[in-house]
């Protein structure tokens, strides 16, 4: 594989399910339209994100979301990452999950976030995810084809040993979606993708939802794209829009060449050996 054009859908989430719906499905035709051969959509697209509604619009898998998305992924013959929705188990435990389906609409993936987003910045904002979901606990590198991607949503991508175990398992690529508050996106957006980028010589495609002036959560936006010599490609600002970027897997293959960091690791130096456990950061 060396050119893939990539649609990332910047849509507007409302409380209405069946409107955030049609809304992807709309985007993602035209996505289609437009050549793409993988289309991403955001992070919770078809419910607000707010943590005590997710019990509400929480959905098994199979279920409404995920069928609409295997339909439309085989109908479309498009490679679709479901950005991610609120997923019931059998037991009934929630996850923010994101479904992966091929052209044919068989699923290939499902990841479930792993890092859960409980921060407080005073003054700006407050999230607990953890009071509502639970925390996946697997990586997931996805090859399909000839395309090897990594999929992390949102939080997952502040933390840089995930990303370099997915580059070390063969990824070329980090799919995330996300819904970064418009606090943290306007200082780190940009820098984390970009160096997400870098450190792992990777394409990175970002996939953010709209920002509603209505919502009580107000997301950053700025879906993009970044090659992995850490340049943005495509990028939309804070309203709908969908962007479209060719990834070049040449240029990956030259850049990783000409600076061959991933063969210059040293994982036998990385670890200290007087280091003592800290319980504030070291779970058992």
């Amino acid at each position: 594989m060396h050119c893939f054009r990539v649609g990332i859908i910047q849509m507007p989430v409302t409380d209405d399910k069946e409107t955030n719906l049609g809304k992807a499905q709309a985007m993602i035709i035209q996505a289609h339209r437009q050549g793409a051969e993988m289309v991403v959509l955001p992070e919770v697209f078809n419910s607000p994100y707010q943590t005590a509604l997710f019990p509400k619009y929480a959905e098994p898998y199979p279920g409404p979301t995920t069928e609409m998305l295997a339909r439309l992924a085989r109908e479309k013959r498009v490679l679709l990452v479901g950005g991610s929705i609120i997923e019931q188990d059998i037991s009934g435990k929630l996850y923010n999950s994101s479904f992966v389906f091929d052209e044919t609409g068989n699923l290939l993936a499902r990841h479930r976030k792993i890092h859960l987003f409980d921060i407080d910045l005073p003054g700006k904002v407050a999230v607990r995810e953890s009071d509502t979901l639970h925390a996946g606990d697997n990586i997931t590198v996805v090859r399909h084809n000839k395309l090897c991607f990594g999929l992390m949503i949102c939080y997952d991508c502040r933390f840089n040993e995930l990303s370099r175990a997915m580059a070390l398992e063969g990824a070329e690529l980090l799919v995330i979606p996300a819904a970064f508050t418009a606090a943290t996106g306007q200082d780190h957006w940009d820098m984390l993708m970009r160096s997400r980028a870098v450190d792992n010589q990777c394409y990175v495609v970002a996939a953010s939802p709209a920002r509603n002036p209505e919502s009580s959560y107000q997301v950053w936006g700025h879906s993009m794209a970044v090659d992995p010599w850490g340049r943005i490609v495509a990028e939309a600002g804070e309203t709908e829009n969908i962007v479209y970027a060719d990834l070049d897997f040449k240029l990956l293959q030259q850049i990783r060449q000409e600076l061959p960091l991933l063969q210059h690791r040293r994982p036998d130096v990385y670890q200290l050996s007087y280091r003592k456990p800290n319980p504030e950061y070291d779970k058992p």
